[in-house]
């Protein structure tokens, strides 16, 4: 994937330069031009310490598009004086590092070692990634991969422990106004927008630099007669797609901000991640089976309605499809974020199952078992069965557990929502128990 300021050819002489694009003009000549990645390349940063002890360590920066990424690996490179090799996981395979691992081996040889930048090191699969291993021991190349996944997902754990994780952070609002300030200087001219366009421009590149200096250069190479407004440049520009891949960690991080928020009974913030996803391109229905769940696990029997509201926004989709349906899906999210919330039910399923798990199968009180036959009558199936309508209350108090297991306490009601009401029921019924003089019959 192409890089911020990406550098893997020679520097272009002045005749060609003047063609360039504007984002490899402005490729920084050193690593304090990096533009908002100063917890890295500052005297403090990880990267600053090595520069200045001159000693590189094999690492994968990981970081979103438009970055500097490359542009990192290219000057660290030149700061300690080593042989800079580029390569993308995308257009390369065994053959081609078989070569370049051999004329790294013939480069050490003479003296001079190798920096190996592999773009996109998460596309080479688990065996391709196991073939760096030697040439990294026993450093025939300090290698520098990039990755926008998450490297702890896609990098296999041997090559991760020979490497040191640096993280870039998406370009904020100041590293992006820099670049814009480079591109006026070096076109000598200001960017004809106005104040409210410009910082819409800084937004719509979502902290991708390359992106932002690409719609720059197609803004300055309109004539204008004026300067645009926010819609006059929307108008000219095409709209930036949202980073957002379905099977990869931002879909992972985006839902987890929605749970979270939701649980946190913030409707504000629920809404904002449920549009992200939503204008991103998600699938609505991956979307409501999330609430579903939500509303079982979070909200339970503090709010029933809950889940009904949940069930209630996957019909209406189903009913009505895009965009009209999106609103029910808002509806339910509005719903969980408000609803009181409780996880009883989630923390009782979770000690049941592990009760049964560790209990096997023991036999329910005969009383409560059905007798179809006229043997499982005369061992004693159905005896003393205590119909519980023919009690007061329609309560007869009966133990309905195991010979060989005490009762068990999983469902502990809160004090919230309906829940309250449950709990109050639940120990109107205990001091039933507790009242009566000797033990019900078992039945239920």
């Amino acid at each position: 994937m192409a890089d911020l300021f990406a550098d893997q050819e020679p520097r272009q002489d002045a005749g060609s330069a003047a063609i360039a694009p504007l984002a490899d003009r402005l490729r920084p000549n050193s690593l304090e031009e990096i533009v908002g990645q100063e917890h890295l390349t500052g005297p403090e940063g990880a990267i600053g310490r090595m520069v200045a002890a001159g000693k590189l360590g094999s690492m994968v920066l990981w970081g979103p598009p438009g970055t500097g990424k490359t542009s990192i690996a290219r000057l660290l490179a030149d700061a300690v004086g080593l042989r800079f090799v580029a390569i993308s996981a995308v257009f390369s395979g065994v053959a081609d590092l078989k070569k370049l691992f051999a004329e790294a081996k013939t480069a050490a040889r003479a003296g001079q070692r190798t920096l190996l930048f592999v773009d996109e090191i998460h596309r080479f699969n688990r065996a391709q990634q196991d073939g760096f291993l030697p040439f990294v021991e026993d450093g025939t190349v300090t290698l520098v991969g990039a990755t926008t996944e998450n490297p702890s997902f896609e990098l296999n754990a041997a090559l991760l422990s020979r490497c040191q994780v640096l993280i870039l952070r998406r370009l904020n609002e100041e590293a992006l106004g820099t670049l814009i300030e480079r591109a006026e200087r070096e076109v000598d001219s200001e960017l004809p927008l106005t104040n409210d366009a410009r910082a819409a421009l800084v937004a719509s590149a979502d902290g991708d630099g390359r992106f932002l200096l690409n719609q720059v250069e197609t803004i300055f190479d309109v004539e204008l007669d004026q300067p645009l407004d926010p819609a006059a440049m929307a108008a000219l520009l095409h709209r930036r797609v949202p980073i957002y891949d379905k099977d990869r960690e931002g879909h992972y991080n985006l839902i987890s901000a929605l749970h979270k928020s939701l649980r946190g009974s913030d409707p504000q913030a629920a809404l904002y991640y449920l549009a992200r996803m939503l204008v991103a391109g998600e699938e609505p229905l991956y979307v409501i089976r999330r609430l579903t769940r939500f509303a079982s696990e979070d909200i339970g029997l503090a709010d029933p309605q809950a889940l009904v509201q949940c069930l209630a926004a996957k019909d209406a989709y189903d009913f009505l499809g895009s965009p009209e349906g999106e609103l029910a899906i808002v509806q339910a999210c509005l719903y969980c974020a408000v609803a009181p919330k409780s996880n009883a039910a989630y923390v009782a399923q979770k000690s049941a199952w592990r009760t049964a798990k560790d209990t096997g199968s023991l036999m329910p009180p005969a009383s409560i078992l059905n007798a179809p036959t006229k043997l499982m009558k005369q061992i004693g199936y159905g005896k003393d069965y205590a119909y519980d309508h023919d009690s007061e209350d329609a309560f007869s108090g009966s133990d309905y557990w195991p010979d060989e297991m005490q009762p068990q306490n999983f469902y502990e009601p809160s004090d919230r929502g309906f829940e309250a009401r449950v709990r109050e029921r639940l120990q109107f019924w205990a001091e039933r128990r507790r009242q009566s003089e000797t033990k019900a019959p078992r039945g239920g």
